[in-house]
């Protein structure tokens, strides 16, 4: 049985070079010299983690496998209800590993793993949307605590008469990125409004954009190879105090054109570094520069929020249901998907986009 199930899954979910991988690692973590750069150690330790996780639910998968075997053998000759009803409870619980096994293949984006900035604007509707928007924030807090995630607030502007404008808060959790980012893009609402005394039925939209948060990761590495070194006599006032050695140092960065020089300091070497540290500091802004970019690109792109453009319905009036227009999934159980339980909409979309 668990030569089939390791056959059967673990080539599937290529686990057994999983398993390589996850050995090598220990391995390395176990050498004096793991932590000499430790933010390679600290990428090296999260991907430990992420195969340690894929790997616990396969072998999850495998016992369940085997269980339902053996209750299927018992079973055989003279099934009853209670017997039944048990193996009933084991596929069950296997088909829920063999999900989880599926969905957390899906994450292997770049920035799948990393932590998460998430943004949330009303849109149209007045304060209707503004109510809409802190309804939403107070469902994804609740779908972050139901993983197990932290989350920590960044910015939170209110509405004039109720909800809030908008609001931005840090998710940091195991893929956290991976699932919050299939609940990027417009949100819409339609119910009976609890600020409109006639009881009319209203439409509201807010948005929701979720970014990697990986500022943490940028890594400045200036090769030899990408430098040009200038050496020059400093200038001075002239007289007997007057530079007389070419210590002073130029920077060409050829890569991208970025050219910085030092001559304050006493010596070429002392001249040198300052001059690498302030070239550091300049392709790390640009760095950032090309990240908000990259950020606006995204933003850019960003469809009105408004009628036409969600990404789901929230509908309490004159029917109750949930439904994202991506995948066609629905359930009926608004209060439910409110109250954070997004897990089956966030997997379908997901199982969805990789099939494309």
């Amino acid at each position: 049985m668990r030569r089939y199930a390791w056959e059967h899954f673990g080539g599937v979910f290529d686990c057994e070079i999983k398993q390589r991988r996850l050995d090598e690692l220990q391995a390395l973590e176990a050498t004096e010299s793991f932590w000499a750069d430790s933010q390679q150690a600290r990428a090296l330790l999260k991907e430990k983690t992420q195969l340690e996780s894929v790997l616990g639910l396969f072998k999850s998968a495998e016992t369940r496998l085997s269980d339902v075997e053996a209750l299927l053998e018992m079973v055989a000759d003279s099934p009853n209800e209670d017997d039944l009803r048990a193996v009933q409870s084991e596929v069950a619980e296997l088909l829920k590993n063999v999900r989880a096994m599926e969905v957390r293949e899906m994450l292997s984006g770049p920035n799948d793993a990393a932590d998460a900035i998430v943004s949330i604007n009303s849109g149209a509707g007045g304060t209707e949307a503004q109510d809409w928007a802190q309804i939403l924030l107070r469902m994804y807090l609740r779908y972050c605590e139901q993983r197990g995630w932290q989350t920590s607030m960044a910015d939170m502007q209110p509405g004039e008469e109720a909800g809030i404008k908008s609001a931005t808060f840090f998710v940091r959790g195991r893929d956290c990125f991976g699932y919050l980012s299939a609940e990027s893009g417009v949100h819409r609402l339609v119910r009976i409004s609890p600020f409109d005394s006639n009881k009319r039925r209203h439409t509201s939209f807010a948005s929701v954009y979720v970014y990697p948060d990986i500022e943490q990761d940028i890594e400045i590495e200036v090769l030899d190879k990408d430098l040009r070194v200038d050496t020059y006599r400093s200038g001075g006032a002239g007289g007997q105090k007057v530079n007389k050695t070419d210590s002073a140092v130029r920077l060409t960065h050829i890569p991208t054109g970025i050219v910085v020089a030092c001559q304050n300091e006493r010596s070429q070497h002392q001249n040198r570094a300052m001059a690498m540290k302030i070239l550091k500091a300049r392709l790390y802004e640009r760095e950032l520069e090309n990240r908000k970019a990259e950020a606006k690109v995204v933003e850019d792109s960003k469809m009105d929020i408004a009628w036409g453009s969600q990404i789901r319905s929230y509908v309490l009036h004159p029917y109750r249901m949930a439904k994202d227009h991506r995948t066609d999934h629905e359930t009926g159980d608004v209060n439910a998907v409110l109250d954070g339980d997004l897990q089956g909409f966030v997997e379908k979309y997901l199982m969805e986009r990789n099939k494309k």
